[in-house]
Formats: structure tokens, C-alpha cells, sequence
């Protein structure tokens, strides 16, 4: 700890010292000034700039006929690239204004100042007489490491001669989202509009690593010009704000906001329960960007709800400890809100940080997902949010992805002093373009917890070590290791299949060895996706089995399961079931529909008296106390069928928002072997309608 202090107070005095050296300027060059020596560069500088402007500078009519005399300055900058840019003109006439960018703009591309090699922007101010003639002074602002020359005291920026304030610029917002590295709201459906756009054959995307940002989509789909296609012309503020923008918009110089209210609002009913269910969420999101490379999204949610009896059910059966009665599925932590209700704040975003084309940074607090499927057997949006740090490298035909996650055990065998235990996830995802038809990808994920005090352990910030080593060097059962392989082929532009092989035990015998060994955990996905299907544009249809066998996901040590508040970081079914899922999208214009079918043969516990075995289906199961440890098979233990169907249809009122309405119809059948307190018999009929902002997911089909 003394050594690491040592360094960075080296470090930082190191950084004071190149700080104070004005000796590493060097003052922006013009080619007419290139065989100047150094220390003269600062005249040259000035001299060309009073050249340029006297040679240029058209004096406006209204001058000689008022007779006018007076002054008139400029404070403009050399950015990083050589270009002239002016920031504020002091001048009695706008025409005198006028004149001066113009001649600015015709001002050429020149070497930038520097300091310490590298180059910076810097800011001059030129104040001249008018009629032109005569220069008074010339002050220059070095950026972060330099001087003020011949600074008037009266001309000081923030005094009644030079009012900042004022001279703030406000810009027209001009959809800036679509070309900032903000992450797109993960939602099938958004992300439904735009998946053929990244499937055609021969482009370079990486479609598993999500969300994507808006840059990286938005070259292979232009949001604004489908946006403006179904643009309703309003003229009225409010037509404009409810149909087609942003609430609140901003933009200066070099940055924008955007700021949004928002809701979902639902009404429905159970008719088998008769239970009358409802969502009451208001929201308030808010993005923008600071320059070219720093971008921010948050949004803070307030709800109450009551659904259907079976997703109450669920809820409560995941409830944490402490007194709180239920997890809701996908969102957090909830209070008891009246009776027979809940309360679930939940607050979200992110920071992108886009150093180079090929580096994207993010800390947020949210979710990720990694897949091409609806499911994913990786990693996906089914759990509650919480706090990651992601860094994407994208370079020739590779995307690949390293995030390191904060994740929390609720249950009340491991809370201590009323605090949830900790535990940290590290994953990387390798995406690679083998062809301009195959992509094939390799994932590795790694949990520990915060055992013997060690927190965060920094043998895995390594993004490219295998974890599966350092799981072994920092104790086996410090950890839990798990790889996975990915595959797509592109058939068509409008057919394509993926793949996913999930393995959570490194044992080739027991696996491979047909004796149905506990130790054998590893799931498959395979599915094929389907645009404009049979000629219908606009028509996607999507079919995908998985299939996890028992024990996959969980761990001899509970908390290094796969899982974080209690939910699945994977599938929503956790594990030991067989499932097929079927869906068919359709947009036209603001016009939408969804239907969805799923069909699945489940294995639960029986937590019983007489059978409290572990069978491996509940993620959260100890395998030291597991039925058998061989003989297992799929959907071992209360052997469940299941049914889930989904139809929604709605109207798209705010593209900009993703403002929705919309009505949907479940019909669920949930058909165990022996019916007991937590797994039993149950048929639900959901009819639901509602209003949203579609910023994440809703998962009914568990």
C-alpha cells in the first residue's frame, strides 16, 4: 500500500512539474510560418491572422453611412485539427458580425499549438479598429496549460464588456441520439425494427454483444429518416412534443439534452384468479452528450402494481430478507404497497465513454445481454439491474467484450448485519467474422465472492486471461468458471440461424461418458430468424429450442450460483428444462403486433418432508444435496408442462420516446406432476391494456 502511495504522489508531482513548464508550448503554425524559429512563432501567428483579416475583411455599407468609428474583437479558437472556429464577436453592428465569419470561414486549415508534443486547442482574442486598420491587442488562452498575454483587464470574459452569459449559443436539436454511443433501451421489440438492417450478408456487424449503441446501428439504419417517414406534421408545440420529439431538448457548442417524462400505466385482469392487476410507473429519463466522446443516459422509475397470480406468485416466492414481500421479476426489490401490492423504485443508466473507434468504456447501472436469441444462455436482461463496468474493442473482423459486475445474494442464509452479501461477475465475449456469412463467438464467465475479505479480486481484471486458471491459482471453490461457444450463419439477407453451448463442469468423462452425471451441466440453443417473412414486409418471425440439463447454474457454495436477487442471470427458467419458443413480429408504419408461444418440460424440487432433494432446477439448489449422482436426466423431479401464449398489438405514438399503446392476452398453463406449496396446477387468462415508455423488457413467460 506504501509502495502504490509512493508511486502516485510521483505520478502527480510529476504531472505539476510538466504543468508549470511553458517551455513545451509551441504557438499553432501557418505554412508561411513553418521556417520560423520556434520562439518567433507566436508573431508569425499574429501577423498572418492581421494579414488574413485586412486582405479579406468587406467592410458593410452601414459603416461609412453612419459614419461609424469604434472597435470590434473576436475570440476564436485553433481547435486539436488545425481549424479556425469563432466562439464570440463584441461589434455595435450585426452586419459587422456577419462579415467577420465569413472571413474566418475562409481561413485555412492549419498545424495546431502543442504542449509537450501534443496537440491542444487554443483560444486567441484579436481586438482592431473600425474603419480596419489599426490592431489594439492580441491575447491568447492555451488551453489547459497556458498563459494570458496582454491581457486588458477590461476585456477579461464574465465583465459588461465581455458578457459570457449572453453569449452562450443555443443550437436546434438535430437528433443527436442517433449518432451518439448511448446505448438503445434494450426491448425486442425496438431491437426487432432494426435486426435485418445487421443481418444482411457481407457487413461486419456483431449482433450478440448487447445493447448496442446508437452510432454503431445507425450506420446500417438510419433513425432519423424512418422517424421522418412517419412523422405526423404538427404545427403546435404540444402536437410536436406528443407526436414526434423530445420533450425538453438542449444544445449548445459541444453538448446536448434531451429530457422526457414517462410512464406505464397498465389495466388489466386475471379472469381464473378474478384479480383485478394494475402498473402505475412514472418516469422521468434524461441523455446527452459533452463533445464528440462522452455521453450519459439515466432514467428513475416510481411504480406500484399488482399482476396476475402466478407472476405474484413468483415474486413472493423470491421475496428477500429483511421484511420485504416480493422480488418483481426483471425490476428489484419491492415494499408492500396497500394489501395486496407493491412499491418498486428502481433508478437506471449509464456513462459512454468513446475514446477511438475502436474503444467504448461504460459504467452504468443496468443490464446486458449476449445473444442472438430471445433467450440467452450467456447472459440476459433477466435479473434486476445492477452496477457493471464494459469495455468494447472493436478492430478488423473482432468485437470484443469485457464487463465486470456487482452483484447481491438476498437470501437470509447469507445476510449479515442487515446487508445482502456480494458477490462479482467478470465475463468476456469474443466476436468474430470468420466470413461475411459465419460469425462464431467464445464467451467465459467467472463468480466469486468476497470470502477471506479480498473484494474485488484484480487477478480477473485481466480481460484476456482464461478465468478458469485463476479460478484454480485463487481456490477452486473461490470460484465458479463457465464457458460458451456461439455460432451464426447468414443463409440470405432474410435467413439466418445461431447457436449457443453453454458448459458449466470441465469433466469430459462426465460429460461425454452417458451416465447422466450431476457433473454433466451444459445447455444448447438453436434458432433461426426469418425476415419479411413469405413476402410481408415488416413481418419477422423467429423459432428457438433450449435446453439445459439439472444442476447447470448452481454451485456446491450457493452464493457462486449463477444469479443475483434472486433470479437467473441467464435463462428466465434457470435450469433442467427442455423449451421451444415461437414469435412473430410485425410493424407497419406505427402500427404493431407481437405473438408469442413457448412450450416447455420443466423439472422443479418437491420440498417436501419426505423429498427436499436438490433434482437441479432452481439455480439456488446445493448440489451436495442432490438426488443422485448419476441416472440424472431433463426435467428430473415434479416433472411440469408448460404453456405460455402471447398476443399484443398496439399503436407507436412517440418515435422519439418510444411512447406506446397497447392491449395483450395471456394464456398460460402450468401443469406439474404433484401439485405443492410453491409448484401446483395453475391456468391463467391475462387481458391487459396500457400505456409506456418502451425503455426495457417485461418478461411474463416463466
Amino acid at each position: 500500500m506504501k509502495k502504490s502511495s509512493a508511486l502516485l504522489v510521483s505520478f502527480l508531482f510529476s504531472i505539476l512539474i510538466a504543468n508549470a513548464q511553458d517551455a513545451f508550448e509551441k504557438y499553432p503554425v501557418f505554412p508561411e510560418c513553418e521556417t520560423v524559429e520556434v520562439s518567433n512563432l507566436d508573431v508569425c501567428f499574429n501577423n498572418k491572422v492581421r494579414q488574413l483579416i485586412s486582405e479579406n475583411f468587406q467592410e458593410p455599407s452601414i459603416v461609412s453611412e453612419d459614419n461609424y468609428k469604434g472597435e470590434m474583437s473576436v475570440l476564436f479558437e485553433v481547435t486539436k485539427e488545425g481549424d479556425f472556429e469563432v466562439l464570440y464577436i463584441d461589434a455595435i453592428y450585426d452586419e459587422l458580425k456577419e462579415e467577420l465569419k465569413r472571413v474566418f470561414g475562409q481561413f485555412p486549415k492549419i498545424e495546431p499549438a502543442t504542449y509537450n508534443a501534443k496537440a491542444l486547442t487554443t483560444q486567441y482574442t484579436f481586438t482592431f479598429g473600425i474603419p480596419i486598420g489599426t490592431f489594439v491587442e492580441e491575447e491568447a488562452n492555451k488551453g489547459e496549460s497556458a498563459s494570458i498575454t496582454k491581457q486588458d483587464p477590461k476585456k477579461i470574459i464574465g465583465t459588461e464588456e465581455h458578457p459570457e452569459y449572453d453569449a452562450i449559443e443555443k443550437f436546434p436539436y438535430d437528433n443527436d441520439e442517433y449518432t451518439s454511443y448511448i446505448n438503445i433501451p434494450l426491448s425486442h421489440h425496438n431491437y426487432n425494427l432494426f435486426d435485418a438492417s445487421l443481418n444482411q450478408v457481407g457487413v461486419n456487424t456483431h449482433t450478440a454483444q448487447k445493447p448496442f449503441v446508437y452510432a454503431d446501428v445507425n450506420k446500417y439504419y438510419n433513425f432519423a429518416e424512418v422517424n421522418a417517414r412517419i412523422s405526423k406534421p404538427r404545427k403546435t408545440w404540444f402536437g410536436r412534443k406528443w407526436w414526434n420529439e423530445h420533450m425538453v431538448t438542449i444544445k449548445g457548442k459541444d453538448f446536448w439534452i434531451t429530457l422526457d417524462p414517462g410512464v406505464d400505466l397498465q389495466a388489466g385482469k386475471d379472469t381464473d384468479a378474478d384479480i383485478d392487476t394494475y402498473n402505475n410507473t412514472r418516469l422521468v429519463y434524461t441523455q446527452g452528450g459533452l463533445g464528440k466522446k462522452l455521453n450519459f443516459f439515466a432514467v428513475v422509475y416510481e411504480s406500484q402494481g399488482r399482476f396476475a397470480d402466478y407472476f405474484n406468485r413468483f415474486a413472493e416466492a423470491r421475496a428477500p430478507d429483511g421484511g420485504n414481500p416480493a422480488i418483481i421479476p426483471g425490476r428489484g426489490i419491492a415494499k408492500r404497497f396497500r394489501t395486496d401490492s407493491y412499491d418498486y423504485p428502481i433508478a437506471t443508466g449509464h456513462v459512454s465513454y468513446t475514446p477511438s473507434k475502436h474503444f467504448n468504456i461504460q459504467l452504468g447501472h443496468g443490464k446486458n445481454f449476449i445473444g442472438d436469441g430471445y433467450r440467452s444462455l450467456f447472459m440476459s436482461d433477466n435479473a434486476s439491474p445492477y452496477p457493471f463496468f464494459k469495455l468494447n474493442t472493436t478492430f478488423w473482423k473482432l468485437k470484443y467484450t469485457n464487463t465486470w459486475m456487482s452483484l447481491r445474494d438476498v437470501r437470509s442464509e447469507v445476510t449479515a448485519d442487515g446487508s445482502f452479501r456480494t458477490k462479482f461477475m467478470a465475463n468476456h465475449y469474443l466476436s468474430y467474422n470468420v466470413t461475411k456469412r459465419l460469425n462464431v463467438g467464445f464467451f467465459e464467465s467467472v463468480i466469486w465472492e468476497n470470502d477471506n475479505d479480498r473484494g474485488f479480486d484484480f487477478n480477473y481484471i485481466n480481460p484476456v486471461i482464461f478465468y478458469r486458471a485463476i479460478e484454480f491459482s485463487t481456490g477452486s471453490r473461490g470460484g465458479n468458471a463457465i464457458i460458451g461457444l456461439s455460432a451464426k450463419y447468414r443463409f440470405t439477407n432474410r435467413f439466418n440461424m445461431y447457436s449457443q453451448l453453454i458448459i458449466d463442469e470441465f469433466s469430459s468423462s462426465d460429460i461425454f461418458g452417458g451416465d447422466g452425471s450431476y457433473k454433466n451441466k451444459v445447455g444448447y440453443q438453436v434458432g433461426g430468424k426469418y425476415y419479411d417473412a413469405f413476402g410481408v414486409k415488416g413481418l419477422n418471425l423467429q423459432a428457438e429450442y433450449n435446453r439445459v440439463r439439472p444442476y447447470t447454474y448452481s454451485h456446491n457454495s450457493v452464493i457462486l450460483n449463477y444469479g443475483h436477487n434472486n433470479q437467473s442471470m441467464a435463462h428466465t427458467l434457470g435450469a433442467n428444462f427442455s423449451e421451444f419458443v415461437g414469435i412473430a413480429r410485425y410493424q407497419n408504419g406505427r402500427i404493431f403486433g407481437d405473438a408469442k408461444v413457448i412450450v416447455a418440460k420443466r423439472g422443479f424440487e418437491f420440498n417436501t418432508a419426505e423429498d427436499d432433494f436438490f433434482y437441479g432446477g432452481s439455480i439456488y439448489g446445493s448440489e451436495d444435496n442432490r438426488v443422485s449422482d448419476n441416472g440424472n436426466e431433463l426435467a428430473q423431479g415434479n416433472t411440469t408442462d408448460f404453456f405460455h401464449a402471447e398476443i399484443q398489438a398496439g399503436y407507436l405514438i412517440n418515435p422519439a420516446t418510444n411512447l406506446k399503446i397497447y392491449g395483450s392476452l395471456i394464456i398460460r398453463d402450468f401443469s406439474p406432476e404433484v401439485d405443492t406449496d410453491v409448484v401446483f396446477n395453475n391456468n391463467t387468462t391475462w387481458v391487459n391494456f396500457g400505456i409506456r415508455t418502451d425503455l426495457f423488457n417485461w418478461y411474463y413467460d416463466f
